[in-house]
């Protein structure tokens, strides 16, 4: 059993790489300008997710939260050079409610509660994205989503232990991933038609 779980942990993290060499590109190439503050929330947030999956047993489950975690804070570097350059009151207001719930993260020493609260910030990270993507859906590229989508679905095959301190993280992420693909593509199809 555990070689099975090995084998699928190790499938999504090569469609996690997979899935950013387009998005890398993309940013090269200026056609994608992510937003720093949902980057350095996404990176930061999920090196803590990947340390509580580790204490909840995720085992080699939690590989691609880790791949993740890393990805995300290579592009938080990029993206202060090729990212979105308008910051609005609205990105402020999320990044300080996402640093927020990171400072009651430390406070709070409770791992079920610290879960949640990270997971949260992380889903708060997504705000900037999803407001500059209101006005600019092709800043963004879909096939990250598409593709995130599926990966972080199949990291929940891979987890030793199911509870909620290992299946918080994937199943938020599936959700949220295509949820978002969802949105980019009515705001390209929306677009199209004005």
């Amino acid at each position: 059993m555990q070689n099975y779980k090995t084998i699928i942990s190790i499938l999504a993290v090569v469609l996690m790489v997979f899935a950013y060499i387009p998005y890398i590109r993309d940013i090269f190439k200026k056609k994608t300008t992510p937003h720093s503050f949902s980057f350095f929330i996404w990176g930061f947030g999920s090196l803590l997710i990947y340390a509580l999956q580790v204490k909840g047993g995720a085992g080699v489950g939690a590989w691609v939260t880790l791949g993740v975690s890393l990805v995300s804070i290579f592009i938080f570097f990029l993206s202060l050079w090729f990212g979105e350059k308008t910051i609005t009151r609205s990105d402020i207001v999320f990044f300080v409610l996402a640093l927020i719930a990171l400072l009651l993260w430390v406070v709070v020493k409770q791992p079920v509660l610290s879960v949640i609260l990270i997971v949260l910030v992380d889903i708060l990270g997504f705000a900037p994205t999803i407001r500059k993507s209101w006005d600019k859906p092709h800043s963004e590229t879909l096939f990250l989503y598409e593709m995130s989508a599926f990966r972080h679905a199949l990291a929940i095959l891979a987890l030793e232990q199911f509870n909620i301190l290992t299946l918080l993280n994937p199943v938020t992420w599936t959700l949220a991933n295509g949820l978002f693909a969802i949105f980019l593509l009515a705001r390209r199809k929306h677009l199209a038609k004005d």
